[in-house]
């Protein structure tokens, strides 16, 4: 499945920033649109991802929409940071997921799942799917949907904008309603048995990070979460003794 993710405007793009120019919307589509192809490229089976923005310019919306569909593109997901009003800090908050103005029913069927979960992962206001003549909507040859994580011109969303964290969120959302709608396989990790010498390298390993406090030993088989991981270098690097 051919996937584009298209992280909106450009670093450079005039007006597309906070009214206080601490964030600029790019400074959250980028990375959003990184995790968001991250994941997608490396979790699951049979994903080709295409990037159409660049760190380095703005992209005119021609050439972006021009090369996914040369690519042959399915799928087109457009990131946004939102704004509103005069350019002052405003109250208008919330999420809203946009198709184009003809509301095509696949187009609509993904937004849906795609926007539900966002609104699950973040717990923001719920502005529903709406549709728009966006150049992005309009000039794609594949389903297409544009996401707007919340609004830039109102404080609290705009700190929850800047943070890694949220970022995160919206991207496994996005990745969550991708994957609901076309049914996507998580990649299988298959496993060679260890040798000899790398069970004997597994037990020391082990024995030393129980002594040190890191982990308690169990569930050697078992995948972690990023907390565990987090809390183990903690204790590792902090000198934590096992209570």
């Amino acid at each position: 499945m051919r996937i584009v993710i298209d992280a909106g405007h450009g670093p450079e793009t005039a007006g597309k920033r906070s009214p206080d120019g601490s964030l600029r919307e790019y400074h959250f589509n980028a990375p959003t649109a990184r995790y968001v192809a991250d994941e997608l490229l490396h979790g699951y089976e049979g994903v080709e991802i295409l990037m159409t923005h660049d760190d380095s310019r703005d992209v005119p919306l021609k050439e972006r929409t021009d090369r996914a569909n040369a690519w042959g593109a399915d799928v087109f997901v457009s990131i946004h940071a939102n704004a509103y009003g005069d350019g002052g800090w405003n109250d208008a908050k919330g999420i809203e997921t946009y198709v184009y103005t003809t509301r095509p029913a696949a187009a609509l069927k993904l937004a849906g799942a795609v926007h539900r979960n966002l609104i699950r992962s973040t717990g923001r206001p719920d502005r529903g799917v709406k549709s728009a003549n966006f150049h992005v909507l309009r000039e794609t040859k594949m389903t297409a949907i544009l996401v707007e994580c919340g609004f830039m011109t109102n404080r609290e969303e705009c700190a929850l904008l800047k943070t890694d964290e949220y970022r995160r969120k919206c991207a496994e959302a996005i990745v969550a309603g991708i994957v609901e709608t076309y049914g996507l396989k998580p990649k299988q990790t298959g496993q060679t048995p260890p040798s000899d010498d790398w069970r004997a390298e597994f037990a020391a390993a082990r024995e030393w990070a129980v002594e040190q406090g890191i982990t308690d030993g169990s569930r050697p088989k078992d995948t972690v979460t990023r907390e565990e991981v987090w809390t183990m270098l903690w204790r590792m690097l902090n000198g934590e003794e096992k209570k």
